[in-house]
C-alpha cells in the first residue's frame, strides 16, 4: 500500500484524533521530504494567544514519522518504530498557518538496512522546522526514532 497524504489523514482521524481534531494535516510525502501544516485555531492555542507548543510538536512529530513509515513501506518488511528523544527549539509566535518540513528522509533507508543486517534496533535522529506563512521559522524540532526489524 502506498503512503499518501490522504491516507494518511484518514489514518490520523480514526487512531490519532487529537492531531486531526487540532487541524493536523500531512501536505506532501516523498521519499526525501515531508510537508504537514497546522493551522492556529481556538483548539490549539495556549493562554498566550500562540499555538501550544505541543500542537507544534504533534506536527513536526508527523513530519519525521511520516518519512520513517514511507521508508518502510517501501523495504517491504516490518518494524517497531518508536520516539525515544525529543527536542524544541521556539523562536516566535506560532499562529496563522505553521508549515513544519523534513527533509531528512535520505538517512532512513540506510538505518533500515542496518537493522536488517544486525537484527538489533537503530537510532536515528531527524529534524523538523516550523514556519509561518511569512517564511520565519518559529519553532524547530528533532526526534530520535528507535527502528527495529521484526523477525
Amino acid at each position: 500500500m502506498k503512503i499518501t497524504p490522504a491516507k494518511i489523514n484518514s489514518f490520523m482521524f480514526f487512531k490519532l484524533p487529537l492531531g486531526w481534531l487540532s487541524g493536523l494535516r500531512v501536505k506532501s510525502i516523498t521519499e526525501s521530504n515531508s510537508i504537514v501544516i497546522i493551522r492556529h485555531r481556538w483548539i490549539n492555542q495556549n493562554p498566550f494567544k500562540s499555538m501550544f507548543w505541543a500542537a507544534q510538536g504533534m506536527a513536526a512529530e508527523m513530519t519525521t514519522g511520516v518519512l520513517v513509515m514511507n521508508a518502510v513501506e517501501a523495504s517491504n518488511k516490518k518494524f517497531s518504530m518508536l520516539v525515544t528523544k525529543q527536542e524544541g527549539g521556539f523562536f516566535k509566535k506560532a499562529t496563522g498557518k505553521i508549515t513544519f518540513t523534513c527533509n531528512d528522509g535520505y538517512l532512513i533507508s540506510s538505518t533500515l538496512k542496518k537493522s536488517i543486517a544486525t537484527k538489533e534496533g537503530q537510532l536515528i535522529t531527524l529534524s523538523s522546522e516550523g514556519k509561518n506563512e511569512d517564511g520565519v521559522v518559529v519553532s524547530n524540532f528533532k526526534f530520535e526514532w528507535s527502528i527495529k526489524v521484526k523477525l
